[in-house]
């Protein structure tokens, strides 16, 4: 399977279902394609029957809103018809934007509230070494997101229990709801401060899914008694023209000539 015509299917389906439902979180739903579609297309034995093994690998989308792009994946590895996909967001449908483990197969932990599924990811490391389970969890947060305490009193826990089964990817689009992420809370040497916290630290372009695929098992493979985290650094609403890059696409709707023009972009990858 070649991923990134994988990544590029994605990016375009997640931006129609999107389109359908009325609108959404579109730019950071397109960044974090290549990130979902390496960890589990490449990294993870994901598929519906694998769920029911205690001793298998975890993902958890601790940035909620880009839901979206996660049923897209979910939908496309088999976990519920695609035909689902049209309940986006729509009253009594059983896909809401923000993910919920009792109405989607295949979602691990239901996330929203920022920080929240970076904390019960490093939960689940730390009960699957507790048992020598050789699984590991892995968390896909965003850059806007490492704004909360909460996160860094996981990333403290983490190194302190040794969870080198626990692997962090930070979808680096540098924007978030309200401005660029360096106009809002400054993260400064991004790096420097997961180091100062005790974890491995990676960083590659986040929307080249070779790219991600590679730093993501080689910090599997370190097995050093410390966390690891990826920094990916991505593109804010990657493949459609007038989103890239722009924060004030976080989230919003489209017209139909957006959508045509989205679409455009997206045909010509």
């Amino acid at each position: 399977m070649n991923l990134q015509e994988k990544s590029n299917e994605l990016r375009k389906d997640t931006f129609k279902a999107m389109y359908a439902s009325g609108g959404g979180h579109f730019g950071g739903c397109l960044s974090v394609i290549e990130i979902l579609t390496a960890i589990l297309y490449g990294v993870m034995d994901f598929s519906p029957s694998s769920l029911s093994d205690p001793d298998r690998d975890r993902m958890i989308l601790s940035k909620g809103h880009a839901g979206p792009a996660l049923y897209v994946a979910l939908a496309d590895l088999g976990f519920f018809e695609k035909e689902r996909l049209g309940e986006l967001d729509k009253n009594g449908g059983r896909l809401p934007k923000h993910i919920d483990r009792l109405k989607v197969p295949g979602v691990e932990f239901s996330t929203g509230p920022l920080g929240q599924g970076f904390s019960a990811a490093g939960g689940m490391a730390l009960a699957l070494k507790s048992r020598n389970s050789k699984a590991s969890v892995y968390a896909i947060l965003g850059d806007g997101e490492c704004d909360e305490g909460q996160v860094w009193e996981t990333a403290m826990a983490a190194a302190n229990f040794n969870l080198d089964n626990f692997i962090a990817v930070v979808d680096k689009n540098n924007c978030q709801v309200d401005s660029e992420t360096k106009d809002v809370m400054d993260l400064g040497d991004f790096p420097d401060k997961w180091r100062a916290f005790g974890w491995n630290v990676s960083e590659c372009d986040g929307n080249d899914v070779d790219a991600v695929l590679e730093a993501i098992s080689g910090l599997v493979a370190l097995k050093n008694g410390r966390p690891s985290v990826l920094i990916a650094n991505t593109v804010k609403g990657k493949g459609v023209s007038f989103m890239e890059g722009n924060y004030r696409w976080h989230s919003g709707k489209l017209s139909e000539e957006q959508y045509m023009t989205g679409l455009k972009d997206l045909e010509g990858v």
